[in-house]
């Protein structure tokens, strides 16, 4: 369970949700670091002006958004998705990726190694790309890799461009 009694305090150690994924993942999305109101309400992109379930709606062809938490994950999972972070735990103070602070990463390797049907990897915003292409190594090379605009609504980028850049997750 995350560590979010103060997660705007730069001394709080912060840490990852569990993965969310199965034997049937095909698509993994991997994050950074849940920022602070996600933390707080135990929800990946919990935000409510993060895109990401407005986005993921597009590409499963269903509205995520009306459902609860717990139906959008089993939804992403009938669509063969899967999500997780590159980091484990970090000091950050606030949602930016930029304040990340001694960082420890998420065994990427092991996970993709559980999951027999995945062919793709795509990472949500520079921050995961950066440190996640780094701890799969020389295994990137065995999947299709997108590095897609981050869907926090700190990263400006109009939707629209968004939508066009996560639309290569359709299958």
């Amino acid at each position: 369970m995350p560590q979010a009694a103060d997660a705007t305090s730069a001394t709080a150690i912060l840490n990852c949700f569990p993965p969310v994924c199965n034997s049937d993942t095909r698509i993994l999305i991997l994050g950074s670091l849940p920022g602070v109101v996600s933390l707080t309400i135990a929800q990946y992109y919990g935000h409510p002006q993060n895109a990401f379930w407005k986005l993921m709606s597009e590409v499963v062809g269903a509205d995520l958004r009306a459902m609860t938490y717990e139906a959008r994950l089993r939804a992403l999972l009938a669509h063969g998705v899967g999500l997780w972070d590159v980091v484990a735990e970090a000091q950050r103070k606030g949602s930016l990726d930029s304040n990340i602070v001694g960082h420890t990463s998420n065994d990427l390797p092991a996970l993709i190694e559980s999951l027999p049907l995945l062919h793709t990897i795509a990472f949500n915003g520079g921050t995961a790309a950066k440190l996640g292409i780094k701890a799969l190594k020389e295994r990137a090379d065995k999947y299709r890799i997108l590095m897609l605009p981050s869907s926090s609504p700190a990263y400006t980028l109009a939707y629209a461009e968004k939508l066009a850049q996560w639309s290569a997750l359709k299958v």
